[in-house]
């Protein structure tokens, strides 16, 4: 066994670098897969392939490839159908989206090869290669328009989702909740701050992680968030930091104020002050929390970081109430709602009752 200092660091460097190299392979691998899955979706649509062959063409294209190519699992029927629809679900929206009218520069950079050329042959644009095939197939077969997939394309690439994080996401809403608080952000933040900002809120908030009596109040609420820490900031999504609960902060004329959360979302640069409510919106709440923004911005923020924002999460809002709200509030507001199913306590009686019903069946 060599144990000279300098061959054990070498070693360490070599097995990095071939752990690298096994990296950047699978990358190349998936790149050309998904390129030829992309080119066989196109020829089945440009060539009509089940009307000029029959009903019976997938079924012979999948045991003419399996007999070629043995050891490969890609050419099941049902994958074959996939690359057609994969292919299909990107032209189409695209397609129509041109014979609308609209913008390409409105969407994301990632599809901008989308924009140069509209024929028949529809590029496969190159952030494709960095989402593995069966990514794309959930994101394809779930999706609405053109904007959601790109969505979480997007999502996926840039926080490394894995297909189990993806399926979770799609099936809890995050395009139609991703952004969606009511906000003052126009009228506070300058471009591109607006947009950054609006990004990070969503609305409604998925509370049923916890479980909490009917008739909970906000420190209950606020206490099983904290005890649940985890599912919290995987709800509030990807960047955010817990920096404190209750976080005292200290006036200098003495006085100290307490906001009930405080987050630090870290690819933005900036605190988010989180105010919960287990009721229904009222305007007081903005000015309170309009104080605690302020706060924050004094007393916490550094060098570096952007405006703070602050955020309430109550029960429910009413959408005029809330614009009317925040139209002169000085900083940077969002209201969001949150969705949790109350556990209801049942009485000895009523559990009494319940066990003699389910001993008689």
């Amino acid at each position: 066994m060599i144990a000279d200092t300098e061959y054990v660091q070498w070693l360490s460097d070599l097995k990095k670098r071939f752990r690298q190299s096994q990296i950047k392979a699978a990358v190349r691998i998936n790149q050309s897969m998904l390129e030829f899955y992309w080119e066989l979706g196109r020829d089945i649509i440009s060539l009509k392939a089940e009307s000029h062959w029959g009903s019976g063409f997938f079924n012979q294209l999948s045991m003419d490839l399996k007999d070629a190519f043995p050891n490969e699992k890609g050419f099941s029927v049902t994958n074959l159908k996939y690359t057609k629809r994969w292919y299909s679900f990107y032209y189409e929206q695209v397609i129509i989206r041109h014979q609308a009218g609209g913008e390409f520069e409105s969407l994301p950079k990632i599809v901008s090869e989308f924009s140069h050329q509209l024929g028949d042959d529809l590029p496969i644009p190159q952030i494709f290669s960095l989402v593995p095939w069966r990514h794309h197939v959930e994101i394809f077969t779930k999706s609405k328009s053109l904007e959601e997939a790109l969505f979480y394309i997007n999502q996926v690439v840039s926080n490394n989702w894995s297909r189990s994080r993806l399926e979770d996401e799609i099936q809890g809403g995050l395009y139609q909740r991703q952004g969606k608080a009511l906000n003052n952000f126009a009228s506070t933040l300058a471009l591109p701050q607006q947009q950054l900002a609006q990004e990070i809120l969503k609305d409604p908030l998925d509370f049923n992680f916890l479980s909490l009596k009917k008739g909970y109040d906000e420190e209950k609420l606020e206490e099983a968030l904290v005890k649940n820490i985890t599912n919290f900031l995987l709800e509030l999504g990807q960047g955010f930091s817990f920096v404190g609960r209750q976080m005292e902060l200290h006036m200098p004329g003495g006085q100290t104020f307490v906001p009930d959360l405080i987050f630090y979302h870290i690819p933005q640069h900036r605190f988010v002050v989180i105010e919960l409510k287990a009721v229904k919106f009222i305007p007081e709440f903005a000015g309170k929390l309009n104080f605690y923004v302020t706060a924050a911005d004094e007393l916490l923020r550094g060098e570096g970081d952007n405006p703070s924002v602050g955020l309430v999460i109550c029960k429910s809002k009413d959408k005029t109430v809330v614009e009317w709200s925040l139209r002169d509030i000085q900083k940077p507001l969002g209201v969001a709602s949150y969705q949790l199913e109350e556990v209801v306590e049942r009485t000895a009686k009523e559990l009494e009752q319940q066990d003699k019903e389910r001993d008689e069946k």
